[in-house]
């Protein structure tokens, strides 16, 4: 699958499945992912200590599978778009956008590069371009390019209805950790401010036909919100789903050896990545 047809199955209505890359980084991890039934994958940037090059690396062999991969860039940069894309990314996750401006940014690297400057910033405030060949020549460039938006604050929150204004917007990420942070409640995601902060955030973008992708760590949180309308499916990571398969074996087998030999034992917790 290309970013192309990710958008075009995401415009159908159709329900996309992926998940979050925050440990992998030898490209030889692909030989795992390739086998899940993902649409795609998001490489974090933004927390994860990667260069530029393991990355590169990584992108390089994503390219053999059927799972279309995306990165998380560190900040809303035009720099780390351009850069993400570049490499081999099908898209990008701009985290953390608050105003208009910065969405601006992130779109106009995204949809056209390598245009940049007055001359881009003309083509996303009013769609001219240098030309009707310059204009051809980059939608064909950049026809895989996926721009996902993250909105994870409360002043992303109070600029939502201008922000999906900007054309060119694929998908609406919501990361719970950040955005629970910001309305004074963290990691409270049955807190009725957070659940009503996610209903406004589907609402807005499913009246602008725009996807979104809420990055939850459980299985009940991601189908509750699957069933609340968040049909762009972001769930866990695969540092947190080794934790968990080793959680649920050792604890199993634990408590089968403290039975034998009459000890008590200490279980092993949830995970406590928070990316």
């Amino acid at each position: 699958m290309t970013g192309e047809q990710l958008k075009t199955k995401i415009k159908s209505s159709s329900i996309v499945y992926g998940s979050m890359i925050s440990m992998g980084r030898n490209p030889r991890w692909v030989e795992v992912i390739s086998d899940l039934g993902l649409d795609y994958v998001i490489i974090d940037m933004e927390h994860a200590p990667r260069s530029r090059g393991e990355v590169a690396d990584f992108l390089v062999a994503i390219q053999s599978i059927d799972v279309v991969p995306i990165i998380r860039i560190p900040i809303p940069d035009s720099h780390y778009v351009t850069m993400a894309i570049d490499a081999g990314a099908h898209g990008v996750l701009a985290p953390y956008c608050e105003t208009v401006e910065e969405v601006k940014e992130v779109v106009g690297a995204a949809k056209f590069r390598p245009l940049k400057g007055a001359f881009v910033k003309r083509v996303v405030d009013k769609g001219v371009f240098p030309s009707d060949e310059s204009r051809k020549y980059l939608e064909e460039l950049n026809r895989n390019s996926v721009c996902i938006i993250g909105i994870e604050s409360v002043p992303a929150m109070d600029n939502l209805s201008e922000i999906l204004k900007v054309d060119g917007i694929d998908a609406i990420f919501v990361g719970p950790n950040d955005l629970t942070i910001s309305l004074g409640i963290p990691n409270q995601y049955d807190h009725p401010d957070y659940e009503s902060a996610l209903r406004k955030i589907i609402k807005s973008c499913k009246e602008k036909r725009i996807p979104v992708l809420i990055h939850h760590q459980t299985v009940d949180l991601t189908i509750k919100w699957l069933k609340e309308g968040a049909q762009f499916v972001l769930h866990s990571s695969d540092r947190r789903q080794i934790h968990q398969g080793y959680r649920h074996d050792f604890n199993t087998i634990q408590k089968v050896g403290s039975e034998l030999m009459g000890e008590g034992i200490s279980a092993i917790g949830e995970s406590t990545e928070v990316i």
